[in-house]
């Protein structure tokens, strides 16, 4: 097989391989990008894996971003290489908050344990999925961790409760009183001058026998 140009002969191939309203870039460092909408993602992957061209024949993996301030705050990215050319082609959707995607289990097999990762951290559901429940975390966890609203300390707390002898929910309790830091005191190596009521950079403190 001859060596291809990625600024000759793929972007020909995906122009000829997809439809016209599907959008196609190419950025400085050569990474192409497909834009689908969410609907139609299961039909661009079939027709990238199965074109005797391209030949996208392994999906590497899909990931997705959350912006909250979008009106359709995901993105999805489907990773696809061809093991033939050593092409590879990054396929992007945006979704909405209660919008579902068609899984791609059916195109690419792999797409199993992507999908429902997706579905635990970020809460996107996948249509016709074959086990669509959660990976990482516990069957009775609420929320979706890597969604930029999800608060840092989670809405429970799980514990093992020797009293009842098994695993207990609870609204989240900080244990630790909070300290007061004296931040002044840690910037006074860096400073060189006097940091006003810091007695430590002054040097002028009562000391202590």
């Amino acid at each position: 097989m001859r060596e291809m140009s990625v600024d000759g002969d793929v972007l020909v191939w995906l122009s000829n391989c997809l439809d016209k309203d599907v959008e196609i870039e190419q950025d400085q460092v050569g990474a192409i990008t497909v834009k689908t909408d969410a609907k139609r993602v299961t039909s661009v992957l079939r027709s990238l894996r199965d074109d005797h061209q391209l030949l996208l024949g392994q999906l590497l993996d899909v990931v997705a971003v959350d912006y909250p301030q979008r009106e359709k705050r995901f993105e999805l990215i489907y990773l696809l290489l061809s093991m033939q050319s050593n092409v590879r082609v990054r396929v992007r959707i945006q979704v909405g908050e209660d919008e579902f995607v068609p899984s791609a289990v059916h195109v690419f097999p792999a797409a199993n344990w992507y999908e429902r990762e997706i579905f635990d951290m970020y809460g996107v559901e996948f249509t016709d999925h074959p086990d669509l429940r959660r990976i990482l975390t516990d069957y009775g966890f609420r929320g979706y961790p890597l969604r930029k609203d999800f608060p840092l300390t989670g809405h429970v707390e799980v514990r093992y409760d020797d009293l009842e002898k098994r695993v207990v929910y609870e609204p989240v309790t900080l244990v630790q009183e909070y300290r007061s830091f004296d931040y002044l005191s840690s910037w006074e190596s860096m400073t060189p001058t006097k940091l006003p009521g810091d007695e430590k950079a002054s040097g002028n403190g009562e000391s202590h026998g």
